[in-house]
């Protein structure tokens, strides 16, 4: 077998590119689908049924669809119902935050649920509204508990932006299928890929263990 190690050296802005665009797109997806969690989990809540009904369907669609069928659902088949045309890397947010979001609804609902009702019971006793009494009192001791929760989300999030590679966005995984087309070296582009995601999945990988040591909550 001749092997050819100086592909990867050759490639390498190619391979930096995509591995950035690929800590862009984690990044990206999470700074919405944290906030969106949370008001689908609000909703989940909500005494009035038809907001909370609404919110169920959503969550349950994206929690029990596979992310590569949302992603392809988006880009080939809402452009043919609606007309409506996402780019490749839009098409790849839209579809990461609806599923990432709907995840983080449940982890969130979890969380308010298990503070005890005897606290929400002492703020309106206090004299805050229940709104009042959810952020100021229920969600500060809610996160602690789903924090890391969502660390693991984090990193699941991380390895599964490879699959927006199907539509053409040029992260790691698109990048490296490139190189590996363009020169025939198939191990040599398939070991550099897995050990960029490797170096840089494992650090994170530690700081979620950090977390869940840190801040795991023990009844």
């Amino acid at each position: 077998m001749n092997l050819d190690w100086s592909v990867i050296w050759t490639y390498r802005q190619m391979l930096i590119d995509g591995a950035l665009l690929t800590i862009g797109l984690t990044v990206a997806t999470m700074l919405l689908a944290v906030p969106g969690g949370i008001v689908l989990a609000l909703m989940r809540l909500s005494p009035n049924r038809l907001v909370s009904h609404a919110a169920l369907a959503f969550v349950e669609l994206f929690r029990n669809l596979p992310l590569i069928l949302v992603i392809y659902w988006v880009f080939y088949v809402l452009p043919m119902a609606t007309s409506v045309q996402f780019s490749p890397l839009a098409t790849a947010l839209v579809a990461l935050v609806c599923n990432i979001s709907a995840y983080n609804s449940e982890t969130f609902r979890a969380g308010i649920n298990s503070i005890r009702r005897g606290q929400m019971e002492a703020a309106l006793a206090m004299g805050m509204s229940r709104r009042q009494a959810m952020f100021k009192v229920v969600i500060p001791q809610a996160a602690r508990r789903i924090l890391p929760v969502v660390a693991s989300t984090w990193v699941s999030l991380f390895k599964d932006t490879s699959l927006v590679s199907v539509i053409a966005v040029g992260e790691l995984a698109y990048n490296a299928m490139q190189i590996r087309a363009t020169t025939f070296r198939v191990l040599e582009m398939l070991t550099a890929m897995a050990a960029l995601y490797w170096l840089m999945s494992y650090p994170q990988a530690k700081l979620v263990d950090w977390i869940h040591r840190r801040y795991g909550v023990k009844e």
